[in-house]
């Protein structure tokens, strides 16, 4: 099988997972990718910008203006205004039996909603009149809505290979290290002020305290190093923290995701959902900071769960399913 691999020119989390899980599956003979996304070739990003990193990436590239006819399907990578009008270069000279997917990896709730937010409605739009994509992968697939039969739920997972040496020591309680880009985020910022070691880790708007901002390899460290870690939703439901905690071997305390995630996390074996007014989360904190065994054992459970399930690798399996 043959990939033509449309995509945006700067990071995006949904493409770079499904890239490099691609490349791992079938090899990097097997992907093209256009236009040229240097983040897939070279380690000039910190995480979670290299998460498309992949050391065969430039065999993927294209010298060329690749040919549609040589693929056996189109991956047009992202809801990014740059992918859409590469996929719109290409899409006059695409065979009527080679299917195209779309990865759409946006906040929004809608279909291509992202163009909206972006003031490029009219790509998405001239896109779907000259041709329907065969599938539709989406992030944010809300568990209350309806969609087409050929919209399917693709949340983040994360790519093992961004983890490096973790810490062994916890030596924080409870951290939340998130900006305030929703409602929720800023309660339980509120909630936490001045308890735990909140105000000593950085638990705070961290857009307001950049001592505290943590970044590439060094943010995965920090996140391992954590007790107990808290995952709220941003402006999407879906958040690369929700899999990152669980990644790096961390417990987990979040509300429970309003998108459809197949394989998703269970409750008391995984993770601990709070309730969805946040009024037990100072409970649960206190809770599992004394109760070490449970907080271990559902931290490796979801450790385990996310090498099973929530891989690059396994984004990219539900992607080429729809092929076979």
């Amino acid at each position: 099988m043959k990939i033509l691999f449309i995509a945006s020119s700067s990071f995006d989390y949904s493409q770079d997972i499904v890239f490099s899980g691609l490349v791992k599956l079938l090899g990097s003979r097997a992907i093209t990718h256009w236009r040229l996304n240097i983040n897939f070739i070279l380690p000039l990003k910190r995480y979670p910008k290299n998460m498309g990193l992949h050391g065969e990436g430039w065999r993927t590239m294209s010298m060329y203006f690749p040919d549609p006819k040589k693929y056996d399907a189109i991956i047009v990578g992202s809801c990014k205004p740059d992918t859409f009008n590469t996929y719109l270069s290409l899409i006059e000279k695409i065979p009527v039996n080679v299917p195209v997917i779309f990865i759409d990896g946006g906040d929004r709730e809608d279909v291509g909603g992202d163009f909206d937010r972006l003031g490029q409605s009219e790509l998405f739009i001239k896109a779907q009149e000259k041709r329907m994509f065969n599938w539709i992968f989406k992030r944010e697939y809300l568990i209350r809505k309806q969609y087409d039969a050929n919209v399917k739920p693709l949340p983040f997972g994360f790519n093992l290979s961004r983890i490096l040496d973790l810490p062994i020591q916890k030596k924080y309680d409870v951290a939340f290290w998130a900006s305030r880009s929703d409602p929720i985020r800023t309660e339980v910022l509120r909630k936490i002020e001045g308890k735990f070691d909140c105000a000593q880790n950085g638990s705070t708007d961290i857009n307001l305290d950049l001592k505290f901002r943590r970044r590439g390899d060094f943010y995965l460290q920090e996140l391992a190093a954590c007790k107990i870690s808290l995952n709220f939703r941003g402006a999407g439901w879906d958040t690369l923290r929700y899999w990152e905690i669980a990644a790096v071997g961390g417990f987990m305390i979040s509300q429970r995701p309003a998108i459809e995630i197949p394989n998703n996390f269970e409750h008391n074996k995984h993770v601990i959902f709070c309730e969805p007014d946040l009024s037990n989360l100072i409970e649960l904190c206190d809770y599992y900071l004394k109760n070490e065994k449970e907080r271990e054992r559902m931290a490796l459970a979801a450790k385990q769960h996310v090498h099973a399930f929530h891989t690059d690798v396994e984004r990219a399996k539900t992607v080429l399913s729809v092929l076979r």
